[in-house]
């Protein structure tokens, strides 16, 4: 499979995202409108209206599922889900096991999403895609602003009175989900996109210097925020959970484990086995697009068997709210 965008509202195998010195620079979201909950932009919160389409193997569209769930949104936004390896013409809809196919619009493909939205669109056909079921476009294809939108906006049809962007962390929570983008949520991609030793080390390095410095802040407290589950988490969370599976030997991100940080490992467990967030992840999906898909980093498309990593384990993070360290 070999990674394609759109020109002009048509499909081709070309792909831009990487420069000369071997850099991988990812591409800009282009669909960025908003629903508010006064509807003064033209999009209001309304049950049935909207329509997310995601991949359970992508990080960033696994924010959104994950924000779906805890907000109790599941019964007021429908879902689909797509096949986990992607084909020669993208993301595309099935009846694999763990898929949804596209029952709005009824496509085979994620890219017709894209030209129903913008005829002439020219971009990546990236998942998620929140889609409006009454203006018959995407609302917005960028994960950070969708997580936002479920947490913030969708307050009067939510079902869990959940709130992860509390007014008195706002500022904190933009600056860490700033501060952990670039180097650990597309850190791994840059390391493993990069085609240049130079670009690779440089990306790898960052990478880690991130996760050592975040693995002392979880030292002295629960959450990246402090002693409450924040959106900053749900974004790290899905970096985290895919780390050990995919990113340390197919991206070459293997100077560590995260099973090797202490404070890291019991934070992504904590995570895991918060009540929603288990159900939303799916491991044979995840690995089966990366070593499936990514055909340019692993030709012979053989998915590897381990490891063999248990989330359901006990974790230490209970008592550090309390303690400031974990006991032990």
């Amino acid at each position: 499979m070999a990674l394609g965008m759109m020109v002009d509202g048509k499909w081709t195998t070309e792909w831009t995202e990487r420069d000369t010195s071997g850099k991988f620079n990812r591409m800009p979201t282009k669909f960025r409108n908003w629903i508010t909950a006064d509807g003064s932009g033209g999009f209001k919160p309304e049950a049935g209206r909207y329509h997310l389409y995601i991949s359970l193997a992508c990080p960033w569209a696994h924010r959104t599922l994950i924000m779906r769930q805890l907000k109790g949104l599941d019964a007021a936004i429908g879902l689909s889900i797509v096949d986990p390896v992607s084909s020669d013409k993208g993301w595309a809809f099935s009846e694999a096991p763990g898929a949804i196919p596209d029952s709005v619009n009824g496509t085979q493909y994620l890219q017709e999403i894209y030209t129903k939205a913008k005829p002439d669109y020219t971009g990546r056909v990236t998942v998620p895609v929140l889609w409006d079921k009454e203006t018959r476009t995407i609302v917005n294809n960028e994960s950070r602003e969708i997580i936002r939108m479920f947490d913030t906006e969708f307050e009067a049809i939510a079902k869990n009175a959940i709130n992860l962007y509390p007014k008195e962390l706002q500022e904190k929570i933009d600056q860490t989900i700033d501060a952990i983008y670039m180097p650990i949520n597309n850190g791994v991609y840059r390391s493993g996109f990069a085609t240049s030793q130079t670009a690779y080390e440089d990306a790898v390095t960052e990478l880690f210097q991130n996760l050592d410095y975040w693995e002392g802040v979880l030292s002295q407290q629960r959450y990246l925020c402090g002693d409450q589950l924040t959106e900053a988490d749900i974004c790290m969370f899905t970096t985290l959970f895919r780390f050990d599976s995919v990113y340390h030997g197919h991206f070459k991100c293997n100077l560590k484990r995260i099973l090797d940080y202490p404070n890291l490992w019991n934070y992504l467990k904590d995570l895991y086995q918060q009540p929603g967030i288990k159900e939303t992840c799916n491991l044979d999906h995840i690995k089966r697009h990366y070593y499936m898909s990514q055909t340019q980093i692993n030709p012979n498309r053989i998915v590897p068997k381990g490891p063999l990593i248990n989330f359901d384990e006990p974790h230490d993070r209970d008592s550090i709210a309390r303690t400031g360290h974990p006991e032990g």
